[in-house]
């Protein structure tokens, strides 16, 4: 394992580069997975609140364009988008609230969350709007030249996304003279905490949530940065026990999709089981879409399906579910696009490739109509068996809310998909 003084030296890079240096068993790809693209009006015409994790590539910045960066490595960085959240406004730092806009108009509209060691009194900032903060000030089939990297900077500055932002001083140290310190933060933030596609591939995972949990969730957040936001403490980025991945992951875990990553444990416990970006995608899509709801055994040992599902009414593994991948832009001129992004898998053993790209090559984790027509399906056949009996008071409780929340989702994934096949005839 590297000396951890190594991981405090790293300047200017994100989650990705002391991963790479840090596993001895990783799978390197290129962007392999077909590009695919969710219709987000009809999407969020279903979904308004929802939660998307992404796992976006290392990026390389050629020379000649700005301050010039390492690549980040081939572990990539992650960040999470959360559709029906704003920001606040007049808070002069990252903090996040419901939007006060109606459900039916959600389309684009959200914050983009990334956490990077830059930062001395945050955890994570947010850039508001889903295009500006994946695309930047770049229109689609529009160039990444030097006029549309430039534009996308000052549009960033005009929206205050690093407003109320400290870095830590080892990565001010290289901030070129004549430079101003807001113009660096700005330089050095580009591409890994907005306009993510103008120099990385991406594979997002989005969740659907609603009103309620997606409050929990952004008090959760808040009370992340809380802990910096008044300099009392520092945050203090760390490859194995508090990475890019650790907030996203735990956001999720706010609302009851999995256990916590605790970001406590010793230096050598971490280093056996933490998030790592690409692992997480294929995760967070296999949590909630492929977890064996037909059992309900299974769903009872599982401590965080049985305590939802008694608690919420709801299962994790659900309709709406979907993944999305997308490259770096192209024609680009300031970075290039053969990229990397690696899963920690046992190289000869490991099954995170093949079920990423079953992933890919399913149209029913790619696609809405698809995905609900499943789920409809699956609802049906556990409908129509007979119930089980459970093995004691407590199963029989659950198994009682189990068949009935089978029941309600039937009904409404059916109600959604005949309002999708009505809007598509419609539209034809």
């Amino acid at each position: 394992m590297p000396d951890s003084g190594l991981f405090s030296r790293l300047r200017g890079l994100t989650c990705a580069v002391a991963i790479a240096i840090a596993l001895p068993g990783c799978i390197s790809t290129d962007f392999l997975a077909p590009r695919t693209t969710i219709d987000e009006r009809a999407y969020t015409a279903v979904y308004p609140y929802f939660a998307e994790f992404c796992a976006v590539s290392e990026f390389g910045k050629k020379r000649g364009f700005g301050v010039e960066l390492d690549s980040g490595g081939p572990g990539g960085h992650a960040v999470f988008y959360l559709n029906g959240v704003c920001r606040v406004q007049a808070a002069g730092y990252p903090e996040l609230t419901l939007c006060s806009d109606p459900p039916d108009h959600m389309d684009g509209r959200g914050v983009g969350i990334s956490v990077n060691e830059h930062y001395r009194n945050a955890n994570w900032v947010a850039t508001e709007g889903r295009d500006f903060f994946y695309a930047g000030d770049i229109a689609p089939g529009e160039a990444v030249t030097r006029a549309s990297y430039a534009r996308t900077q000052e549009k960033a500055k005009a929206m205050g996304i690093l407003d109320g932002i400290v870095f830590h001083q080892k990565t001010l140290a290289d901030k070129p003279a004549g430079m101003s310190e807001r113009d660096y933060m700005y330089e050095v933030s580009i591409a890994t905490d907005y306009g993510i596609n103008l120099a990385r591939d991406r594979y997002c995972a989005r969740v659907p949530l609603d009103r309620g949990r997606m409050s929990t969730m952004i008090q959760y957040l808040n009370a992340l940065n809380e802990r910096y936001r008044s300099g009392r403490e520092e945050f203090h980025w760390n490859v194995l026990r508090d990475n890019c991945a650790y907030l996203a992951h735990n956001a999720l875990a706010s609302v009851g999709f999995w256990p916590v990553w605790s970001t406590e444990r010793p230096l050598l416990v971490a280093a056996f089981g933490f998030p790592v970006p690409k692992n997480e995608f294929v995760n967070l899509m296999r949590r909630t879409n492929d977890m064996d709801i037909a059992d309900p055994d299974a769903l009872y040992d599982d401590d965080p399906a049985r305590t939802t599902l008694l608690e919420q009414g709801r299962l994790l593994t659900q309709p709406g579910a979907l993944a999305e991948a997308r490259p770096a832009m192209r024609p680009n001129e300031v970075y290039n696009t053969n990229l990397r992004l690696i899963f920690y898998d046992d190289p000869t053993f490991g099954h995170y490739q093949s079920r990423f790209e079953r992933i890919f090559h399913e149209p029913r984790y790619t696609d809405l109509a698809s995905n609900l027509t499943y789920f409809s399906t699956l609802y049906a056949n556990i409908l129509a068996r007979p119930h089980e009996q459970g093995s004691s008071p407590a199963h029989t409780a659950f198994d009682r809310i189990y068949y009935d929340t089978i029941g309600r989702e039937k009904v409404t994934v059916d109600a959604t998909l005949a309002r999708l096949r009505g809007a598509a005839g419609q539209g034809s």
